[in-house]
């Protein structure tokens, strides 16, 4: 299945049922009032988390869905039935943007969780509604109210607590099998990795964290290069960065220049993102000899001038992978439970990962505008090239 982690798409309401006009005509019940019934509520449009989903993919192919209109009221006081709800599954993680304002509207974070992106229109009255002592047979009544409608975008970024940054082949597919469950593709060649993977690591009974494999990025991505900066979204929601760095580079590369470079990357594409708290992690220590391995790491903590924790792997083997993974759970529980009692801290985390969702936005809308610029200065030259024949005729 085709990941897809965005998707624009327009919803409407449903109108609200009109309100009826009627006076009540019996046999042997002479001067019947008014009967007129009011209108039914029109339908909302809501979203609902689903674990059985994990892209936008439908939404790509349907791009519009409007809620039930309600019914008009009808005599004998009868009020229309109200217009149905429409209930778009959507999985869990993804975020509703208002396109024209740029408003978030919400997130949906837990499976079954319900966000209502539009309210249907408010049902109209009956004329049964205006009779009073002075207007005993009233023949106005009020229209249903038309239902809300919204251009939405749709954002999916994983839900996971550690997030894995690195070039590609630099082993992070590779740890991501060693430390869980999951199974990502690991092969010798660049962007085996197309997509984001998520694992769950499982340190003991109910202590558990969920960690993002996403694709590798190379120099140069934050211009569009390779895959570009598309999935480093889906590190906003995460609380910590591994930075895998290989120590034994295929093409004799400098890991500390290899490093520096994706650091680079990672601040042209959302300042907020790069100050989040990252782990050196060196990896594919197994291909270097053991007498020389303490110096090469130590090389090139000195020269990155790192002050971070620093940890030495080689995910493979699983060599150095449960001191780090159990480093990792400490940490997580630690933020955890003083966001749970610090209300400043818990509102400072809140204000970085709106800061940077709101980066990342705009850098990735940058992106897509100077890709439609070059596209339309590619049609451009191919129009003019039409016109640039020079025909030359030679008489013999």
């Amino acid at each position: 299945m085709k990941f897809v982690d965005e998707a624009p798409i327009s919803v409407q309401a449903g109108k609200g049922g009109n309100g009826c006009v009627s006076f009540r005509r019996e046999k042997f019940i002479p001067k019947g009032g008014p009967d007129g019934g009011d209108g039914g509520d029109g339908g909302s449009v809501y979203l609902e988390g689903s674990e059985s989903i994990n892209t936008l993919i439908d939404y790509r192919f349907t791009r519009h869905y409007q809620a039930q209109n309600g019914q008009g009221g009808s005599s004998r006081n009868c009020t229309g039935a109200k217009g149905e709800d429409l209930i778009l599954k959507v999985p869990v993680g993804t975020t509703a943007i208002d396109e024209d304002t740029g408003e978030t509207l919400g997130d949906i974070t837990e499976p079954g969780q319900r966000l209502m992106v539009v309210r249907g229109g408010f049902h109209g009255l009956g004329n049964t509604r205006y009779k009073s002592s002075t207007n005993q047979s009233p023949t106005q009544s009020k229209p249903g109210q038309p239902g809300e409608s919204r251009n939405i975008k749709l954002e999916l970024k994983v839900l996971a607590d550690v997030g894995l940054l690195g070039l590609p082949n630099a082993g992070k597919s590779t740890f991501i099998r060693a430390v869980s469950a999951a199974k990502p593709k690991v092969a010798d060649y660049p962007f085996t990795t197309l997509v984001p993977n998520l694992g769950v690591v499982k340190i003991e009974n109910h202590r558990s964290f969920v960690i993002a494999d996403i694709p590798g990025l190379i120099p140069g991505a934050s211009d569009g290069a390779g895959l570009g900066t598309r999935f480093l979204k889906h590190l906003v929601r995460t609380q910590l960065m591994l930075h895998i760095v290989d120590m034994a580079p295929f093409d004799d590369s400098d890991p500390a220049e290899n490093m520096q470079a994706i650091a680079n990357e990672l601040e042209q594409f959302s300042p907020g993102l790069a100050e989040r708290d990252r782990w050196l992690v060196l990896n594919k220590l197994d291909l270097i000899p053991e007498e020389e391995r303490e110096a090469r790491c130590q090389d090139v903590v000195d020269r990155l001038q790192w002050t971070g924790p620093v940890y030495k792997i080689a995910a493979i083997s699983q060599e150095g992978t449960f001191p780090l993974c159990g480093d990792i759970m400490k940490y997580i529980e630690e933020r955890r439970q003083r966001a749970e009692e610090d209300e400043d801290f818990a509102q400072q985390i809140q204000a970085e990962r709106e800061q940077v969702e709101a980066e990342a936005r705009e850098h990735i809308e940058m992106l897509r505008e100077r890709r439609r610029q070059l596209r339309e200065l590619e049609d451009e030259d191919d129009d003019d090239d039409d016109y640039d024949v020079e025909v030359v005729y030679v008489r013999e």
